[in-house]
């Protein structure tokens, strides 16, 4: 089976722009597993997050699919096309990668005096 991914792909300051992936998956696979291939095997600078590590329960691989906020790591591929996109009301980083803690939650790195 293949499914179709097209990805909202850009950077804070420049246009957006959608970018189109082909891959092939099996029965049970996810979004997430799909957005692996892509950076695998079609495009090592596609730009998402994710730590299973955590058993699931991270929220780091949150994204707009479809038009509804999920997690890539629990939707299914499937036939046809899948739109995936950054959260809304999120500062964007890159391609699918939004700041997802608070400011004030932030660690910053200060420059020795």
């Amino acid at each position: 089976m293949k499914a179709t991914l097209q990805i909202k792909r850009g950077t804070p300051g420049t246009d957006a722009h959608i970018e189109t992936f082909e891959v092939a998956f099996g029965p049970g696979q996810s979004i997430l597993d799909g957005l692996r291939t892509v950076r695998q095997e079609l495009d090592p600078s596609l730009a998402f997050r994710y730590a299973c590590i955590n058993a699931n329960a991270c929220k780091e691989c949150m994204m707009l699919i479809d038009g509804k906020v999920d997690y890539a790591c629990t939707v299914r591929l499937k036939e046809g096309v899948t739109t995936l996109a950054p959260l809304p009301k999120k500062a964007l980083v890159r391609d699918l990668v939004t700041e997802i803690a608070p400011p004030d939650e932030r660690l910053h790195m200060r420059a020795k005096a």
